[in-house]
């Protein structure tokens, strides 16, 4: 049995991404590691990151972003799938830019690959999340943040990136371009694993995460929509109250440990209960409506998601 993972990434060194941290993340158990590296800025050392692991397990494929051709985020798909297509193994395991995997689910996620290898009726693997905000001992228990997601797919060349890379689908007779018609699409039957990917897209100094949102908006929105949303905006980003959300008393991953001990923006942060930002709208999970969805989630249900977002079939 071979496992690959694959990842894409474009700016991140300049935009505060742990490309190198993610990588490392999964690398003793994966075959290879295929990184889809866009056409990055002249003041960018993505690729110096990537080289400085020295593993002849990575491979880069050189690329260059169209989010002309590929609109509405799809760009991040097309990406995904470059990656995807060129990696070699039976399963294929996919971590985002800013997506880890402890060590300590390692043995989970090869048993089952092993179990599963031969069972035709798994697609691949659902994962539960962590949700970093603001900084690394705080993290979203919202009802407006997603609580699962697809990271390991089977090597069929008919299971495409879907969206805006979020997750996968199974196309076939995919065209290229059409990665957000869900017509003639299927979704992936799955295990759930008892396994967790740490998301850390939340988680930089406030002025790059500003940078960082500016730069994915352009991907989904274009450039000029997107000069007019932050033309009357802070040239950094508020997180707005921590003070609710909850604590995290785990470990990270151990790649993380000095990124997590970098961390400088704390005074830039709001404890204090009742603040509210002012310079940017209110984001999901600080609206009315999500509020109280979420507290009769954490309160009455057991932490148990009422609907929500699902794209895919469990596998019993």
């Amino acid at each position: 049995m071979r496992i690959s993972g694959f990842t894409m990434v474009k700016n991140a060194g300049k935009l505060y991404y742990p490309i190198r941290e993610v990588i490392l993340s999964i690398l003793p158990i994966v075959d290879e590691f295929v990184v889809a590296l866009g056409d990055c800025d002249a003041d960018d050392n993505t690729q110096e990151l990537i080289e400085s692991i020295g593993s002849d397990k990575i491979k880069i494929i050189h690329t260059v972003w169209d989010i002309t051709k590929w609109p509405n985020g799809m760009e991040n798909a097309h990406q995904t799938d470059i990656a995807k297509n060129a990696c070699t193994g039976d399963w294929l395991i996919h971590l985002q830019a800013d997506e880890l995997i402890h060590e300590k689910y390692h043995d989970t996620i090869v048993k089952n690959c092993a179990k599963y290898l031969n069972d035709k009726r798994v697609d691949g693997f659902l994962f539960h999340y962590k949700h970093f905000f603001g900084d690394y001992d705080h993290y979203m228990n919202s009802h407006a943040w997603y609580p699962y997601e697809i990271r390991i797919v089977r090597n069929n060349p008919d299971i495409h990136s879907f969206q805006s890379a979020q997750t996968f689908r199974k196309i076939p007779n995919f065209d290229g371009f059409s990665y957000r018609k869900k017509e003639g699409s299927e979704k992936l039957n799955v295990v759930k694993l008892d396994a967790y990917i740490y998301h850390y897209g939340w988680v930089r100094p406030p002025h790059l995460m500003q940078r960082k949102s500016k730069a994915l908006d352009t991907i989904h929105k274009g450039a000029n929509r997107v000069e007019e949303i932050y033309s009357n905006r802070a040239d950094y980003f508020d997180y707005g109250c921590l003070y609710a959300l909850p604590k995290f008393s785990e470990t990270h991953p151990a790649v993380m440990r000095e990124m997590v001990k970098k961390l400088f923006w704390s005074d830039s942060l709001h404890y204090e209960k009742g603040y509210v930002p002012t310079n940017r709208p209110p984001m999901k999970h600080e609206t009315s409506k999500y509020r109280i969805i979420s507290w009769i989630e954490q309160n009455l249900c057991g932490g148990r998601q009422i609907g929500g977002y699902s794209n895919w079939n469990i596998v019993r």
